[in-house]
């Protein structure tokens, strides 16, 4: 309740909103009175009302004549057929992700259903108020793509609200370590060690690698990369290798692949591995402007297949995503888990990667 430009009212309806989705408050408990909240947390009595008039007119709230204010109960599916699906994915109209809303809204469709979209813009407190807006429809479920899964979910208690409320979820590219719904992914470990593995059959001993690990996907690819170099019995150059987080990847990655090229040709790297497409062009140009060609005097991968792939003169050998097919499949699962809620457990969906070789690699 520190923000000075969000009205106090609004602050303190955000904040008794987040006691009911998060389960700290339950169904039918009485919630503290007026003068106690205006108390706690220092406001006035109409700020305090104002606050609370509105949670009772969205259906949050009910009022006892004598008794007090108390959670409402969420409606059952009987009282409420609503036929919409949510989805709320790290990005929208950016890479891969307009393929699988596409795949996902046509699917959803066809079954009847609305489709309510969100995007985090990858911050977990923007998933947090995603979570808060979609949890206060009347939803029949949730398709989630986790935001940097890699740093833990400070949204659990939301996670747990939807469970209490009844309301399927299944998550995309990742899943929570803490929660057990269903999960559609790439075997990204795999592709980060198809990618790696092609790179020294062609005889790459100095390979860089660049994964974005704020997300589980950037992690499992980085595990591939060095069990490729494990199996070929080969020393992973830990001074070749970069980390980075998703505020980063833009600069980062772009001057430590700098530094990496105009180091002495005997010791610069022959290829890179980039965490995906959208990086591994980024990179290109930064190649040429070295004065140097890809595959020629180095050699570049990337991943998922994207329109970054095949956008330059140089073609991109990468990793296909199933895009379009896993938000197909994601929209399936969640229909069956909405429409078949005693069938027996939905299991997880893991799409084996496939290596797509162009000619951004060259033997040497």
């Amino acid at each position: 309740m520190k923000e000075k430009m969000v009205p106090k009212y609004v602050q303190l309806k955000q904040e008794i909103l987040s006691w009911i989705v998060s389960g700290k408050m339950k169904p039918d408990e009485k919630i503290p009175t007026e003068h106690e909240i205006a108390n706690q947390f220092q406001l006035s009595r109409h700020t305090v009302r104002q606050a609370l008039g509105e949670l009772e007119k969205e259906g949050w709230l009910y009022k006892i004549q004598g008794s007090g204010t108390f959670v409402s109960r969420p409606k059952s599916k009987e009282q409420v057929d609503t036929k919409t699906i949510g989805i709320i994915t790290t990005y929208i109209s950016d890479y891969i992700f307009p393929h699988i809303v596409r795949g996902a809204e046509e699917t959803l469709r066809e079954k009847g259903y609305r489709l309510l979209l969100a995007s985090t813009n990858n911050d977990k407190q923007r998933e947090k108020e995603q979570l808060e807006e979609m949890i206060r429809e009347p939803l029949s479920g949730l398709i989630i793509e986790p935001t940097k899964s890699a740093q833990g979910n400070p949204n659990l208690g939301y996670y747990l609200s939807l469970d209490n409320l009844h309301i399927p979820y299944v998550m995309i590219n990742a899943r929570y370590l803490e929660v057990s719904c269903p999960c559609v992914k790439m075997d990204d470990e795999q592709g980060g060690f198809l990618l790696t593995d092609h790179l020294i059959r062609l005889g790459h001993r100095r390979i860089a690698g660049f994964f974005k690990t704020d997300d589980l996907q950037g992690v499992d690819r980085l595990r591939g990369f060095i069990r490729a170099h494990q199996q070929h019995e080969m020393p992973v150059a830990t001074d070749y290798l970069l980390s980075y987080a998703t505020e980063e990847k833009m600069t980062k990655p772009l001057e430590v692949a700098r530094q990496f090229l105009q180091r002495p040709k005997g010791e610069r790297p022959t290829a890179f591995v980039c965490y995906n497409d959208e990086l591994a062009i980024l990179l290109l140009e930064v190649i040429r402007q070295q004065g140097l060609s890809v595959p020629d005097d180095l050699s570049i991968v990337g991943f998922d297949d994207s329109t970054f792939a095949t956008a330059t003169e140089v073609k991109l050998t990468t990793i296909r995503h199933p895009k379009m097919e896993m938000g197909i499949e994601a929209a399936q699962l969640l229909i069956q888990m909405i429409e078949q809620p005693t069938a027996e457990t939905i299991r997880d969906i893991i799409y084996k990667p496939e290596l797509i070789v162009r000619n951004s690699t060259k033997e040497i």
